[in-house]
């Protein structure tokens, strides 16, 4: 039997059931649509509304960007994708995993096309956690203490599907850090954070759904998360210094390999080639002795994408000019 003698009071006394509820009525929200009061409007009128203090408000990020205008054509898709860009990770042929100028890291920068006309796409809010204080101020104004997060869909390395997680927030405590804390055995935890934005967010979605047209959710019972504090979706950002998948594999060798030939510059225009025109490319620019070219094209044509690393065929030769 596990004793209950060492463990934090603070962590056995917070809640163990929470409500989550999806109100209908949100209908379709266009560029300037008075968000709050729709989404207030139709809370109220659900069994379990009005909102009560202490509530999360969980909004998809799509509606968001509706009211914020952010609806684009969709012939100018892959032009967007560069601009929302600060720098690809991965790229395997159109399939683009990026990092936003927000510190986001999402397919495609985030750009959407479901649930929309067949001509459109759909950027993410231009500031998330701006969105969600902004949201819940107006939410706020009769004096209830409440948490807004503003989610979006992502896939996770290593594993199938996608799930709900803060781009967003405003008034939630984002990670809950157990460092210092002791278990039940007395053991003091070190390095324990959950991201708790997070899992409420994917609890949300549970509800949501994508195609029941309920794009908010109310997630009633973790008051303990609410703070009045300043908070935000970007603090669960880790710093990129330590970040140890930064890169995808064939992606960390090129980033390498221009670094040490001085053309580091040149990520973004190499990254978007396939593999045998950025080797030529990447060759073309570096200047290098035969011998040195040679590893380099080496280096470049190992495949890391499998457990057993093999070389690429790349029928492409070196320039004349590095021979």
């Amino acid at each position: 039997m596990i004793g209950s003698a060492g463990t934090d009071p603070a962590l056995t006394n917070q809640p163990s059931v929470i409500t989550i509820f999806a109100p209908d009525g949100i209908g379709e929200v266009a560029a300037g649509s008075d968000l709050a009061a729709i989404i207030l409007e139709a809370i109220a009128a659900d069994p379990l509304g009005p909102l009560l203090d202490g509530d999360i408000v969980v909004v998809t990020s799509k509606i968001i960007s509706k009211a914020e205008g952010r609806v684009e054509q969709a012939s100018r898709r892959a032009e967007l994708i560069g601009s929302e860009t600060k720098r690809t990770l991965a790229r395997r042929g159109e399939t683009r995993i990026v990092r936003t100028h927000n510190g986001l890291t999402l397919a495609a920068a985030g750009i959407d096309r479901s649930n929309l006309p067949a001509e459109s796409i759909l950027l993410l809010p231009r500031d998330p956690d701006a969105s969600a204080a902004e949201l819940r101020e107006r939410l706020t104004a009769n004096g209830l203490r409440l948490g807004v997060i503003i989610s979006d869909t992502a896939g996770r390395a290593w594993r199938l599907g996608q799930t709900d997680h803060a781009i967003g927030a405003s008034g939630v405590r984002p990670l809950e850090d157990y460092a210092g804390a002791r278990d039940g055995y007395g053991n003091e935890l070190q390095i324990t954070a959950m991201a708790v934005a997070d899992e409420v967010a994917a609890a949300a979605d549970l509800v949501k759904r994508k195609l029941r047209g309920r794009p908010v959710a109310v997630v009633r019972g973790l008051d303990h998360l609410v703070s009045e504090a300043g908070s935000s979706a970007r603090e669960l950002l880790r710093d990129p210094r330590e970040d140890l998948f930064g890169y995808g594999s064939q992606e960390a060798v090129l980033a390498a390999a221009l670094a040490a030939t001085g053309q580091h510059h040149r990520y973004e225009e190499l990254v978007a080639l396939e593999h045998a025109e950025r080797t030529s490319r990447l060759l073309a620019g570096a200047k290098l002795g035969s011998e040195a070219a040679d590893l380099l094209r080496a280096i470049m044509s190992v495949d890391l994408l499998t457990d057993t690393p093999q070389p690429i065929e790349i029928d492409s030769p070196l320039p004349e000019t590095d021979r």
